[in-house]
């Protein structure tokens, strides 16, 4: 089953404080989403000629008070598979709970043995829903 590291996301109080400051470390824009629905921009960065690994910097339009002292400046890892239900089915047989099931396809969160969150997405399309995925719930947080 092949794995590909896709980023590393980090919350942020200041979009442009912390622009500013992942800039100073040679980091440059590489591409920026604004989701109105959900009030957040994400920015992702990366150093020259190593555009496949960026930082994604997620601020919270309607601010995130609890940031810096709640520790949730550091979000997950994400990292594209081939398939995410064989992935997904792979690890509820070794025992890792899947927090957020892959019912569109597309994304599911798992957490590691020290409690960080991984997120799992699709390489490409996302696949048709199907079960016990399609109608799993959420457990715990991710």
């Amino acid at each position: 089953m092949k794995v590909r590291y896709l980023h590393t996301m980090v919350r942020v109080k200041d979009l442009d404080a912390s622009m500013a400051f992942y800039q100073l470390l040679g980091l440059t824009e590489t591409r920026r989403i604004e989701n109105d629905k959900g009030r957040f921009t994400l920015v992702f960065l990366a150093p020259p000629g190593q555009e496949e690994c960026p930082v994604e910097l997620t601020y919270n339009w309607d601010g995130d008070d609890g940031l810096p002292s709640d520790s949730r400046h550091f979000g997950h890892l994400a990292y594209g598979v081939e398939n995410i239900y064989d992935m997904c089915d792979s690890l509820m047989k070794a025992g890792v709970t899947i927090n957020r099931p892959p019912r569109d396809g597309h994304m599911a969160f798992v957490r590691s043995p020290d409690n960080i969150s991984v997120e799992l997405l699709q390489i490409g399309e996302s696949l048709p829903p199907a079960e016990p995925w399609a109608s799993m719930p959420n457990t715990g947080h991710w």
